[in-house]
């Protein structure tokens, strides 16, 4: 969320943000809402200085033993006008973070403007795409004739794009998901977090899927719960309404989740075997780190979640996303897009953001920062999350990778220990 005297002297470049983000906002409301309360405060505190005041003259007119009937009937005039200035001030203090809440974040200098993923720019590249010497089929072929995803019987316990792993696809699922933790929690110093896989509304308000997403969402109706589209979600309100000191600033937290979108809409887009499913596994990484560091610790957490795509030995690409294609809450994003020959086109396994102070806000996230004179003040911690990294397309792209003309796929060797020393994976 944008602080209100932000959006109010900055009003060009918030309708700026906006528009490059493509977004619908009725900011002239917003203000003339924002007007409209400060102008209540104050008469509500000019009457309560007149209230204050009658209170005062009724004590003295009863010291003296004169009559105050009158100025106490005057101060239950006011009492009344300000009890409605105040039922005045919620409803409108209601309708403005309603409308707060469909403002978006500031995309960062540094971010290319654009309408959508055209834009896009490549900033790095690693590996270079495998030569087969035969042509490569794609995952859907192999899994379905090495038996290890079973699409058609996850169609039926559930419905369409609800994979079903067995046996040695089960196995890999698993391998890649605690490699991932390791390397995270052993070398690049996260905190492992297994939470909650369902959450309450003001969890998805605070980092931003709701109310912009809620459509995307698998909602639990009796109770008001959401399931997890991320583990995002849960990681980032851990420290919700708290006040972090700030020494125990970076905190950087992992967690495996298995991921429930219903991507609404997308029936059809480019949706084969696993490039879109509505439940998949992610192992992702959040940070709640100091304002000053918040860019250097982005190109950390980039880092990180490449270094599981190299040691699995895939080529990857690096994108910076622009203005249109960047989240709601988002103020600079990367994307690593892993190379899938079979399918023969890149698709995206990671985005890594940071948020600024954006989810904080919401979340009232803040820490306490020791001042030169001595004092302590108290500030909005900036968060940044990424995906460390998602399995579905990244299984993609490694059965695609190491698949071999027989039908059989080579485990990567980073992986082989994970899998009790199995290196391919064979018809049965």
């Amino acid at each position: 969320m944008l602080d209100l005297k932000f959006i109010r002297e900055n009003v060009e470049k918030v309708k700026q943000a906006i528009k490059d983000k493509k977004e619908k906002v009725n900011l002239d409301e917003i203000l003339k809402l924002d007007e409209e309360r400060r102008k209540i405060i104050s008469q509500a505190e000019k009457l309560r200085n007149e209230k204050n005041v009658a209170s005062r003259e009724i004590g003295r007119m009863m010291q003296k033993k004169a009559r105050p009937q009158a100025k106490i009937a005057e101060m239950k005039k006011l009492a009344e006008k300000i009890k409605s200035l105040n039922d005045k001030l919620v409803k409108n203090e209601n309708k403005l973070k309603a409308l707060l809440l469909t403002v978006p974040n500031i995309p960062h200098s540094s971010v290319p403007v654009g309408p959508g993923a055209d834009a896009n720019k490549v900033v790095k590249s690693w590996g270079e795409p495998r030569r087969f010497d035969f042509k490569p089929v794609t995952h859907l072929n192999l899994t379905d004739s090495l038996g290890i995803i079973d699409f058609a019987r996850g169609t039926k316990i559930t419905g369409r794009a609800f994979p079903l792993y067995i046996g040695a696809g089960a196995t890999l699922e698993r391998a890649l998901i605690n490699f991932m933790l390791d390397l995270h929690t052993q070398k690049h110093g996260y905190t492992e977090v297994f939470p909650p896989y369902i959450v309450n509304r003001e969890s998805m308000i605070n980092t931003g899927q709701l109310p912009k997403l809620e459509d995307d969402m698998y909602r639990l109706h009796r109770d008001d719960y959401f399931l997890i589209p991320t583990a995002e979600v849960p990681l980032t309100n851990i420290h919700r309404d708290e006040i972090l000191e700030e020494d125990t600033l970076p905190r950087y937290y992992t967690a495996y989740t298995a991921c429930f979108r219903r991507e609404a809409g997308s029936y059809g887009k480019n949706t084969v075997g696993l490039t879109r499913v509505h439940q998949f596994n992610k192992v992702e990484l959040v940070k709640f780190v100091k304002p000053e560091n918040s860019y250097e610790e982005l190109e950390k957490l980039l880092a990180d979640a490449e270094e599981i795509i190299q040691l699995l030995e895939l080529p990857y690409r690096v994108s910076l996303l622009s203005t249109g294609d960047l989240s709601f809450a988002g103020t600079k994003c990367y994307d690593i897009e892993v190379w899938a020959p079979g399918l023969e086109r890149y698709l995206e396994i990671s985005s890594c953001s940071n948020f600024e102070d954006f989810q904080s806000r919401r979340a009232n996230i803040k820490f306490r920062r020791a001042t030169a004179d001595g004092q302590r003040k108290t500030e909005y911690v900036h968060t940044l999350n990424g995906s460390g990294v998602a399995l579905a397309r990244t299984v993609i792209a490694l059965i695609e990778q190491y698949q071999n003309k027989d039908g059989s796929i080579n485990i990567p060797e980073i992986l082989r220990p994970y899998m009790g020393g199995l290196g391919k994976i064979g018809k049965r």
